[in-house]
């Protein structure tokens, strides 16, 4: 099955999956006595070795990059606390050593921030950890059905525009996306591209207020317009095909030229991204086994999708997610096991 093909699928049974990975997560709560009391022995390639994690100021992430130091637990490496950069910096710091890992590197959206970062020489990035993942632009389904809208470029015209103004200047409210992320940068390459900026209008701030702002305008039955990606607990709440539905573009239109139409013709205006584990290349060097850990790990979007409603639920402390985390390692030992195997074998 080839990478849309893939992503479809998951995507087609993410929400199927929904209530057996947040009963299992709920079940194995608190189980988290023998997952989490990780003590290094004597002979395991990690033993002594501290390791940093990065994540962005997304809460969200940290179930993921988690996942990712409790494996590394296993091979005896000492994870420290995690840290909350974003992006630009996270690459930079990692590429100098002042950290050894980024576990939400989305390829190729973060492409940039790899190659200022000094790309290859002072980085890699291995594996896929999760995707392929789809981004894009969706409305409310009845206004998109009660007007005809499918395609972004539609908004062109100030009378569509209008439907979807909150705040009264006669352009559309685009929810859109945190500076720093990569996807501002798309969608404002995207509001010139489209010919939109007399029309819409890119709201920025915090991602999370302005979607429950927006979340609560769809539930008083106003327009909505919005942009978001997965694994995100957003398509949870907003269900794409039956709340909303997902806007085309009329043309693929990047920065960097790239093609964003899928195999059966559609375009999201977004490649399908995956996220990819970024190391610094000086530590992966001397650590192969954490590499090879890196290579085989995979955790499926609905998965991440199911954690982090759990998070919008309320259960959003460390201590909540860490559980999270031992819950779901306990439903998957036989995997998360093979993955510490394989590991193993790598040491020199």
């Amino acid at each position: 099955m080839d990478r849309i093909k893939q992503f479809k699928a998951t995507y087609k049974s993410q929400r199927k999956r929904h209530w057996i990975v947040a009963l299992a997560l709920a079940v194995l709560a608190l189980t988290t006595g023998l997952a989490m009391a990780q003590t290094p022995a004597a002979g395991l390639p990690g033993k002594g070795v501290k390791v940093q994690a990065l994540q962005s100021s997304l809460a969200e992430e940290t179930f993921q990059t988690m996942l990712v130091d409790r494996a590394l637990e296993k091979l005896g490496y000492e994870p420290q606390p995690i840290k909350e950069v974003e992006y630009p910096t996270a690459h930079i710091a990692v590429a100098n050593g002042d950290a050894t890992f980024l576990a939400v590197h989305w390829d190729p959206l973060h492409k940039d921030y790899y190659e200022h970062a000094g790309g290859d020489a002072k980085l890699i990035r291995v594996g896929a950890y999760a995707g392929p993942a789809a981004q894009g632009y969706l409305i409310d389904k009845a206004t998109a059905d009660r007007y005809n809208i499918r395609n972004i470029e539609q908004l062109r015209d100030p009378g569509l525009a209008k439907l979807f103004d909150h705040d009264g200047d006669g352009k559309a409210d685009l929810t859109g996306c945190n500076p720093g992320w990569g996807c501002e940068a798309m969608i404002e390459n995207h509001l010139d591209a489209y010919q939109l900026r007399g029309t819409v209008k890119h709201v920025q701030g915090s991602y999370a207020a302005l979607m429950a702002d927006t979340i609560g305008r769809y539930k008083r039955g106003e327009p909505i317009l919005y942009y978001t990606w997965t694994p995100y607990w957003v398509s949870g709440v907003l269900v794409p095909g039956k709340d909303v539905v997902w806007l085309q573009v009329p043309f693929s239109s990047t920065p960097d030229h790239a093609n964003t139409k899928l195999d059966d013709g559609s375009d999201y205006g977004f490649a399908v991204s995956t996220t990819r584990i970024v190391v610094n290349r000086a530590w992966a060097e001397k650590n192969p086994a954490a590499v090879r850990l890196f290579e085989v790990m995979r955790l499926p979007i609905a998965d991440i999708n199911a954690q982090n409603e759990r998070m919008r639920d309320g259960e959003n402390t460390q201590e909540d997610i860490a559980r999270h985390v031992a819950g779901w390692i306990k439903y998957h030992q036989p995997l998360f096991d093979s993955w510490i195997e394989q590991a193993l074998a790598a040491k020199p």
